[in-house]
């Protein structure tokens, strides 16, 4: 019994330290303006696209999108052509000046995703709420999004 209880208390800790991070996945809104600048930077040297993730830590859609970037059919995809960046939206009042140059209609909900090219032209903006019910879509749904919006010629 000792040794079960020697178990389960890290593993315990484990669980809560990986939910807190998932429950902090979008930085501090104003971080966001330098996050999009050292993301661009990124795909300019490695001949990558950017993916805006507007959202707040308070959105369980925001999170289903964030799983399903990341994972097993998506991650090889995202990692090779995307760098992603969370925007953090706050309430839906941080950040505006950003969802507003994206072309983000935050009144359309969240998670919403603008994908910019290396050298930060929108090519793209969710404007009618596509992802803003992610948790009753699959993982495909992401994974259509992201060959949709790779760079040509990429894998």
């Amino acid at each position: 019994m000792k040794i079960a209880k020697l178990l389960i208390v890290p593993m315990l800790a484990l669980c809560f330290s990986a939910h807190a991070d998932r429950q902090n996945l979008y930085p501090e809104p104003d971080q966001a303006k330098a996050d999009i600048t050292a993301a661009l930077q990124t795909a300019k040297s490695s001949h990558k696209r950017v993916i805006l993730d507007f959202g707040g830590n308070w959105c369980p859609d925001c999170h289903v999108l964030d799983t399903y970037f990341h994972d097993a059919s998506n991650k090889p995809l995202l990692d090779a052509n995307f760098v992603l960046v969370h925007v953090n939206i706050g309430r839906m009042d941080q950040n505006v000046d950003i969802t507003e140059r994206y072309e983000i209609p935050l009144r359309k909900g969240v998670p919403a995703l603008a994908v910019l090219d290396a050298d930060g032209r929108l090519l793209f903006s969710q404007k009618t709420g596509e992802f803003e019910a992610m948790r009753g879509m699959q993982s495909e749904a992401v994974s259509a999004f992201l060959n949709e919006w790779k760079a040509a010629g990429h894998r």
